[in-house]
């Protein structure tokens, strides 16, 4: 039973890491296939300070979240990427408002930050820096300098 929650605490990580890009990369595939249906929920706040046309910025949104979830799947930068992706989440949100979108995109959100907080899995192109993970396989005697007691000098 140890073997089994040990392997459950060791890939859990790396199973949010590919669980959120894939609902990340859904929806840039979405955007860039079907983006008049995205259009509506550009804010006109965006486009008036952008200047740009709401379909140029559900275009730039797909490829942000197309990139970012690629380095996620690959686990290349995955703190960077997972806290700009958190972050856009959590934006969207906003923009949605509450109700159904805006409850499901705050827990994707959530779990994307968790991604963040997690930092690089075993699965991940970038290893781990394992000294800052795991303590050492060293004796604790070589770890530590050894200190000569003072004597008192009378």
């Amino acid at each position: 039973m140890q073997k089994i929650f040990l392997f459950l605490k060791t890939y859990g990580p790396s199973v949010l890491r590919y669980a959120m890009p894939a609902v990340i990369l859904w929806f840039s595939i979405q955007q860039f296939f079907h983006t008049s249906q995205w259009t509506a929920y550009v804010p006109d706040s965006a486009t008036a300070m952008t200047g740009l046309s709401a379909t140029a910025l559900v275009y730039f949104n797909a490829v942000f979240e197309l990139v970012f979830g690629l380095m996620l799947v690959f686990g290349w930068q995955t703190r960077i990427a997972a806290l700009l992706l958190g972050l856009h989440l959590l934006d969207i949100m906003y923009v949605v408002g509450y109700g159904e979108i805006g409850v499901r995109d705050f827990g994707l959100a959530i779990a994307t930050l968790v991604v963040f907080m997690n930092g690089p899995d075993p699965l991940c192109v970038q290893q781990p820096d394992i000294s800052l993970s795991t303590p050492s396989a060293q004796p604790m005697q070589s770890q530590q300098q050894y200190v000569q007691p003072r004597r008192l000098v009378q």
